[in-house]
């Protein structure tokens, strides 16, 4: 035992608080004591101490004494580790039981050290102490109404940080008389609103909080709290359950607004349709009791649960970006999640992926789980294989407090503990608020049916408002009267709303965020055919050429990097002849100059799927990177350019709020390949193309879809424009095939020189990136502004037999084939705005080519697809002509190129001969 002497010279509060540190991160204790501790916790794992080399029967250097303060140590770890399981935090189920316990047997430790003084209890602020006080003080901490996740997190400073702040007033809430009263308040509110709804709506869906009624005191007290730490604005979205109490009671909309839904009144705009009362937004401005004023923004939602959640992350970005750049913390997303959409949505994962990302982090969000145990009908065992709903904030190492959903002031005390966290570390926090849902999945349900036992319980169980009221009855901090009198007061009020609402015929929608979008205009669909000047001086392109054809000289990087700068030097300034991505930098440097921010994000969008664009280009030895855009001379705005992690729905539902939230900046969302934008299917349908119908909403995102049949197999061919267009009416967005530099010069330009903003959905070319045709020259950017339609500038109109409306890449291809076999008899017509349609220009040039019988519309994706049952739908003269195309497929193409090429081919051929079939 010599060779631990070295024990007996050690205090063992010091010992204990190294045992401590080891027990947590191993790797900064010094070596010898690592190897200690470990033989040491070998030993006691295999029932001996033979680890450290001790004989049981000798006595020496590591005492009894020691051994136990080990032991306590362990003990401290087990309840940090695995308290959560332990809890008091299921107001309505019994707690599922996971082994082993928290017993002090599986530690070594016995009835009879009880009252044996260790130091160990200095490892959590008490000092030395008694184990029986070291445990209470534990289970108060660890194991009462709220259970808290954090050992996973790697950061020796964030875990000092939570376990100081659990250990004060041991995790328990200890808040002034005047704090308890304002909770029962707001959860008398919550829950009055509720029932004043369920007597006056009978079974009308209204998806109640009803069970989790605590989520209302928590999120007042999160405003407040955060006011005063700096918060300027807050962004919230969450699904339908609680969202109307949400309204009301935090985001102070009038409940006659409300009670206007409720009785299904026409809208007094004739410009949407509008959506389900639960489903709507809002903006309002608040003064906190301590005084600030602050914007709180609930972005809409539509039934696809969790989707709101990549939006709002993108609104609070921009929100950072143009208004909070200095102190971005200032901005806070707080996402509402429903406990089965949490576990079950593959979406919350991307979102959770981006919090840390340079393009998508938002200084930490934080989560809350109204957690009702059940789905619509689902248990919660048959929901999930995690223990937790909340297991994917693990994933970024966040902290997790469950809490009970009863205990209110538990509630609001985790949520003041998640904002602290959060404004101290800039990182996700996640609370698993744990109640019940009172009535089925909405009024109408019934749940008996398939959860019998569980809501023969709820039907027996107090609400929260009344098992708060109670207890501070028996605080003596309220009289008997006084819960009965919130209720009356605030009753009445509701009362007064309701008979104001029914003396109006019609219900107004409010804009979301109109203080964003104020000098917008909507716009119908005659007014986006209009023609925007969209012009440049070419004094200010040369300026912007110069910058983004001259790497700095004294930096190296790849060969090919320079000479590919060189070569765009050369077709600006010599040759006059400019490429696809020229185009595409110009438009973004001019649009920089105008004061215009861009930004654009999406997979390997800096240098570009097809090596095209270079935005971001790296110095070869350091990985240093240069954006040559942000090095304009003078005055310029910000071009933001980010590679996505590999996520379409998550990103795209990101850069759709920031576009939402920033109708001064070009956002744009690139699809590594067309068809990938499938992934982000449910944000297309649900508010790309609906938004402005259902919420009011006006928005300019771009989205970059790469498409043309080059015989890369069905994956990587189209980008689905049938979907596109499909989705296309009266004048919800812009949707185009474009086929030169210049048009993508003027089309991009016009998302921002208009006063009104709609979506914007580009079918971008691979092929025709280096296509030697597809050049434009720097007079074509200059002047003129976007054409819907280019007739063919060689065809004599007299000659002319066969007009053939094509779009996008395949325009080449006939093109090749015509100067090829000299067809002077066949003009080639190119459609660029697929949506709005330009039925008047089309009707134009079908009669200026007055000789012409043969009409064809040529596109190169089968029958079934791409823009031929568009234009069916769009104008009616297109029902006559002669339709080229592949046949009706299921898959875009073959996945063999020979075959492809074939088709594609037989396309071509069938166009120049109107006998093929």
């Amino acid at each position: 035992m010599d060779k631990y002497s070295f024990l007996n010279a050690v205090h063992p509060a010091q010992i204990a608080e190294l045992y401590d540190k080891y027990l947590q991160f191993p790797d900064s204790v010094e070596p010898s004591w690592r190897a200690f501790f470990q033989g040491f916790d070998f030993g006691i794992e295999s029932g001996s101490l033979e680890g450290l080399g001790i004989d049981a029967g000798n006595a020496g250097a590591l005492t009894e004494e020691v051994l136990k303060e080990f032991q306590v140590i362990k003990l401290i770890d087990g309840y940090r580790t695995r308290g959560h399981l332990f809890t008091k935090t299921n107001p309505v189920r019994e707690r599922r039981k996971y082994e082993p316990t928290l017993d002090i047997e599986n530690f070594g430790l016995s009835k009879d050290d009880l009252q044996t003084m260790f130091k160990a209890g200095e490892v959590l602020g008490i000092g030395e102490s008694t184990l029986e006080n070291i445990i209470k003080h534990l289970n108060s901490i660890y194991c009462d109404s709220i259970g808290i996740e954090y050992m996973y997190i790697r950061k020796p400073e964030e875990i000092q940080w939570i376990q100081n702040k659990l250990n004060i007033n041991d995790n328990q809430p200890k808040f002034s008389a005047a704090k308890k009263k304002q909770i029962l308040k707001k959860l008398n509110e919550a829950v009055s609103f509720e029932n004043f709804l369920h007597t006056k709506y009978v079974g009308q869906k209204r998806f109640s909080l009803e069970g989790g009624e605590s989520l209302i005191p928590a999120l007042d007290s999160l405003v407040e709290n955060a006011a005063e730490q700096g918060v300027k604005e807050f962004v919230m979205g969450m699904a339908h359950r609680g969202r109307l109490s949400t309204l009301t009671n935090i985001f102070g909309k009038s409940a006659k607004d409300i009670f206007s839904e409720f009785d299904g009144k026409d809208y007094a705009e004739d410009i949407f349709d509008g959506d389900v009362k639960y489903h709507l937004g809002w903006t309002s401005k608040r003064n906190t009791d301590s005084g600030h004023e602050i914007n709180l923004n609930i972005a809409p939602n539509p039934s696809h649960l969790e989707t709101v959640g990549a939006v709002v992350q993108g609104i609070a970005r921009a929100k950072q970006d143009d208004h909070h750049k200095e102190n971005p913390k200032a901005v806070l997303p707080i996402i509402v999640h429903g406990d089965a959409a949490i576990a079950g949505q593959g979406l919350v994962y991307e979102v959770v992926q981006m919090a840390q990302l340079d393009g998508y982090k938002t200084g930490g969000t934080i989560h809350i789980v109204v957690n009702n145990q059940v789905g619509f009908t689902t248990n919660y065992l048959d929901g999930r294989s995690s223990t937790y709903c909340t297991d994917v904030a693990k994933v970024t190492l966040s902290p997790i407090l469950h809490v009970n959903a009863d205990d209110v002031e538990a509630v609001v005390h985790a949520m003041e503990f998640a904002l602290h966290f959060r404004m101290k570390f800039g990182r996700d926090v996640f609370i698993d608020l744990l109640g019940y849902r009172k009535y089925g999945h909405n009024e109408g349900d019934e749940p008996r049916f398939t959860q019998p036992k569980l809501y023969k319980a709820i039907s027996k169980h107090d609400n929260p408002r009344d098992i708060y009221a109670e207890k501070l009855l028996n605080e003596e901090v309220i009289d008997k009267g006084y819960t009965k009198k919130l209720e009356q007061e605030y009753k009445d009020t509701l009362e007064e709303n309701l008979e104001d609402s029914r003396k109006e015929e019609k219900t107004r929608i409010t804009p979301f965020m109109q203080d964003e979008w104020e000098g917008y205009e909507y716009a119908e669909e005659d007014k986006m055919m209009e023609s925007a000047d969209t012009s440049f001086s070419i004094d200010k392109l040369d300026e912007i050429a110069e910058v983004i054809t001259a790497l700095p000289e004294d930096k190296k990087f790849l060969r090919k990097i320079s000479k590919l700068i060189e070569a765009r030097k050369t077709m600006y300034f010599k040759d006059n002849q400019l490429d696809w991505a020229m185009g595409e930098l110009l438009a973004y440097g001019s649009l920089l100059k105008e004061g215009h921010d861009v930004r654009m994000s999406g997979q390997d969008v800096e240098r570009g799927t097809f090596s095209h664009r270079h935005a971001v280009v790296k110095v070869e030895d350091s990985e240093e990177e240069i954006v040559l855009l942000n090095q304009l001379k003078g005055d310029q705005a910000n071009f933001f350019i980010y590679n996505s992690l590999l996520s379409e729905y998550g990103v795209v539902g990101f850069d759709y709020g920031y576009a939402m939230a920033s109708p001064i900046t070009l956002t744009i969302w690139e699809a590594q390949f067309g068809d990938f934008s499938n992934g982000a299917q449910i944000m297309i349908d649900q508010y790309i193309s609906s938004a402005e119908d259902k919420w009011k909403l006006q928005n300019g995102l771009v989205m970059l879809l790469p498409h043309g049949y080059e015989g890369q197999g069905a994956e990587h061919s189209s980008a689905r424009m049938e979907r596109f267009l499909q989705l296309c009416a009266k004048d919800n967005m812009f949707v185009a095939d474009v086929t030169t530099p210049a048009q993508m010069f003027h089309l991009l330009r016009r998302q921002l020189k208009v006063n009104y903003r709609k979506p914007l959905i580009v079918f971008t070319p691979k092929s025709l990136l280096r296509h030697p045709k597809v050049l434009s020259t720097k007079e074509e950017f200059a002047e003129g502004s976007f054409k819907m339609v280019i007739d063919d500038p060689q065809a004599k109109p007299a000659e002319v037999k066969s007009l053939v409306f094509v779009t996008g890449k395949f325009y080449y291809d006939l093109l090749e084939k015509k100067e090829e076999d000299k067809r002077k008899d066949v003009a080639l017509v190119r459609v660029e705005q697929l949506f709005p349609l330009p039925v008047e220009e089309m009707k134009a040039i079908i009669k200026k080519y007055k000789n012409a019988d043969d009409i064809v519309w040529a596109q190169e994706e089968p029958r079934n697809m791409g823009a031929y049952s568009h234009l069916l739908l769009h104008f009616e003269e297109t029902r006559a002509w002669r339709v080229c195309s592949r046949k009706m497929y299921a898959a875009p193409a073959s996945g063999s190129s020979v075959r492809s090429k074939a088709r594609h081919m037989k396309v071509i051929e069938s166009v120049f001969d109107k006998e093929m079939k």
